[in-house]
């Protein structure tokens, strides 16, 4: 089908075509997929862990690796409280400890992926989950890590650790995961 534009001039071959294919490659891009759900989720301030060593691997995340061991270290979350994006008090340890790591293995690279909960317009969570993404970067980097050795991914709302519209389910996604890469 050929399509002509007055105002331009300019003939469209196809133009029905080419938006159709648009309109269905947005359309299947937007399908977010089944988040995996532990069976008894995590308490925020109690387990810094929630499944992160399984995540990846759920995830068919192919460039990310276990990481370091320990205590500290195999905490791989850091929780904010709503709406907020500074570091919890009981997420200090978490970040310092990771810091520690990584500056002491400087060929090692970290995904800071940033998360929000529910709440608000997916715009609004997206820069949310990026603000607390690179708070932790900037912690992560006052402690000594390079910055080429961070990087980060804002979610937003999309990947939820935790179903549900409960305060318990909103505290477990507010969160940035430390993903080790490979």
């Amino acid at each position: 089908m050929t399509i002509f534009d007055t105002r331009t001039g300019v003939q469209m071959k196809n133009f029905v075509s080419l938006s159709v294919l648009v309109a269905t490659v947005a359309l299947l891009s937007g399908c977010p997929t089944k988040p995996v759900v532990p069976d008894t989720p995590p308490q925020p301030t109690v387990d810094n862990t929630a499944g992160v060593e399984n995540a990846d691997a759920l995830a068919g995340d192919t460039t990310a690796s276990m990481g370091p061991t320990g205590d500290l270290l195999s905490k791989r979350i850091v929780y904010f409280d709503f709406d907020r994006a500074e570091i919890r008090a009981d997420s200090q340890g978490v970040v310092a400890a990771h810091a520690a790591y990584l500056s002491k293995n400087p060929n090692q690279k970290v995904r800071l992926e940033g998360h929000a909960d529910e709440r608000g317009s997916r715009e609004y969570n997206i820069g949310l989950g990026e603000r607390r993404g690179q708070t932790v970067r900037r912690a992560l980097a006052l402690q000594g890590v390079a910055e080429a050795q961070l990087s980060t991914v804002s979610y937003g709302e999309e990947r939820p650790a935790a179903a549900g519209s409960d305060e318990q389910a909103y505290g477990l996604n507010r969160r940035v995961e430390i993903v080790y890469l490979k």
